[in-house]
Parts: C-alpha cells; sequence; structure tokens
C-alpha cells in the first residue's frame, strides 16, 4: 500500500563524498541525531518557447535544491568532518577551532519521513551547507531550547546529474540498507 500522507523527519545521517572523474565515493554514514525540521525548495528555471502562436514547448531545469535543515545541534563529527573545524590538541584540547579560508566538504545527506502505510527514505546526494548563525538568548521564567540551522544546497553530481534517491519499499535490500552505506 502507498502512503498517502507524510509527516515526521527522523534518521538523519550524513555521509562524506570523495569526488573521483567519473565516479563517487560516499563514506560510512554518521547519525546526526535531534532533527527538528528540513524545507528544500526545488531550483531551477522554467522556459517557454513559442512557435505558432502558442506556448510549444517549455523547458523545466533541475538544479536541485536549497533550504534550510533545523536541528538541536550540529555534531562535533559533522563540524570536524564536513565543516573543516579542527580540534585542538595538547593544552589546547577541547577546543573546536574554525578557520575563515576553509571551505565545506561535500556530504550525502540520508533520512526518512514517516509516512501512513510505511517510511520513505531519502538521500540528496551532493550537498553542501553554509555555517549556521551563532545565536542563545537569556533564560526567564523557563528554559526555551534553542536550535540551530544551516542553510543546505543539494547539487546534481557531475558526472551523472543525479540529485536525490527515494526508497518506500520495506521488503527491499536498499531500504533496509539505506543509514549503514549510501545508496548509490
Amino acid at each position: 500500500m502507498a502512503n498517502k500522507v507524510q509527516y515526521g523527519l527522523k534518521n538523519v545521517h550524513y555521509a562524506s563524498v570523495t569526488v573521483g572523474t567519473n565516479s563517487v565515493t560516499y563514506g560510512t554514514p554518521v547519525a546526526w541525531p535531534g532533527a527538528v525540521s528540513l524545507s528544500l525548495s526545488a531550483e531551477g528555471d522554467t522556459n517557454d518557447f513559442y512557435a505558432d502562436n502558442i506556448k510549444y514547448f517549455t523547458a523545466i531545469a533541475n538544479n536541485g535544491y536549497s533550504g534550510d535543515f533545523e536541528s538541536a545541534m550540529i555534531p562535533d563529527s559533522f563540524r570536524t568532518d564536513i565543516m573543516g573545524e579542527t580540534l585542538g590538541t595538547g593544552a589546547k584540547s577541547g577546543i573546536m577551532y574554525e578557520a575563515a579560508d576553509v571551505q565545506p566538504k561535500a556530504f550525502a545527506l540520508l533520512f526518512q519521513f514517516e509516512g501512513d502505510a510505511n517510511a520513505t527514505r531519502y538521500a540528496l546526494y551532493n550537498c553542501k551547507m553554509a555555517r549556521p548563525d551563532i545565536e542563545s538568548s537569556t533564560t526567564e521564567d523557563s528554559i526555551e531550547v534553542q536550535t540551530v540551522t544551516g542553510e543546505i544546497t543539494a547539487s546534481p553530481r557531475a558526472f551523472d546529474n543525479i540529485v536525490k534517491a527515494s526508497c518506500a519499499n520495506t521488503a527491499s535490500t536498499a531500504y533496509t540498507n539505506w543509514f549503514s552505506t549510501v545508496q548509490d
């Protein structure tokens, strides 16, 4: 039975990306706990061509997605693996450093949306995340949890133009292994 509705966000993982000439290699997916929301908008223009006094052809470009991912915190492993931050050693042990000249690395983003019949699992294969803002506020009468929001761009892979994959077939091996290895 196919889903009639979707809701919820869970099982968010990221995997590092190593780009070759005609291929991509993905690292082992790492759990990203504390997912709050994911909102991505389709990127790409629509161009109409007119002939014979009508709209004769419409071309739609798929440039991937961009938007926001909100979570409780950004895992330290993501900060070092993908954002390029470094963890101090020796006397500087425990200090996380962000250098101005480091570019974030590409990563795959894996996640699932719940459904009335079963969950649908997704993979975005070529993502980049901009540095999130730093913010919080004072505690007053009650504690209000502050979240972190990062701007994510998911682009097509250069060698095959694939942007995204999804799987809702719970009987498939791909579905079962979705969060243990990137299903390419």
